[in-house]
């Protein structure tokens, strides 16, 4: 007995030392600016730009294989970041990959879910809880707003409602640029100082 846990002792300590010496020796440094970009970006992993998640898109951005407006979740406040960040011009959000929508979350009307569990196989950030036959929830906090979850839903028990905006999550908006909006250029009264 005590030979076998020697030997399973030493044999965990060497693979340890082995992926030890492979993570640092293996490491993949990632991109700075993928990084920077990334951070710009809403994480709704809605797959609206037509990448699978906005990793994919910041490195797309990076590489100059997308353009900087194809994120409806993030608007025209995220293209001008981006813009800003790249040191190219803003552009209107391609309509092609929707229209910008205030953020929303996902409510299941549990009294209605079959348990079917569509809607958590769809769910790109883990944001909804439940198991097969049984009711299922959305946790507020970690959904999104991707609105995946709606169309796999058999019974359509699954609706979108606005996050209602309080002082914990309400953001200071980044400037309006005078080019993509019409009378930006003013501040809030018409007042212009």
């Amino acid at each position: 007995m005590l030979t076998a846990l020697l030997t399973l002792g030493i044999l965990a300590a060497l693979i340890g030392l082995i992926l030890g010496y492979a993570a640092i020796r293996f490491r993949v440094e990632s991109d700075p600016i993928v990084d920077q970009i990334d951070a710009l970006l809403p994480q709704t992993q809605c797959g609206q730009c037509t990448f699978p998640g906005c990793r994919p898109y910041a490195e797309a951005i990076a590489a100059g294989e997308a353009d900087i407006n194809q994120c409806p979740p993030g608007g025209e406040s995220t293209i001008q970041a981006l813009a800003d960040l790249l040191g190219r011009d803003p552009k209107p959000l391609n309509p092609e990959h929707g229209a910008h929508a205030e953020k929303s979350v996902a409510i299941i009307h549990e009294e209605l879910c079959i348990g079917c569990t569509l809607c958590i196989q769809a769910c790109p950030v883990d944001a909804i809880l439940g198991a097969p036959k049984q009711m299922h929830t959305v946790i507020a906090a970690e959904c999104t707003g991707c609105k995946l979850c709606v169309a796999p839903c058999p019974v359509e028990c699954i609706d979108m409602v606005p996050v209602l905006q309080t002082t914990g999550n309400w953001i200071w908006p980044l400037p309006v640029v005078d080019s993509l909006v019409p009378g930006a250029g003013k501040l809030a009264g018409g007042a212009h100082g």
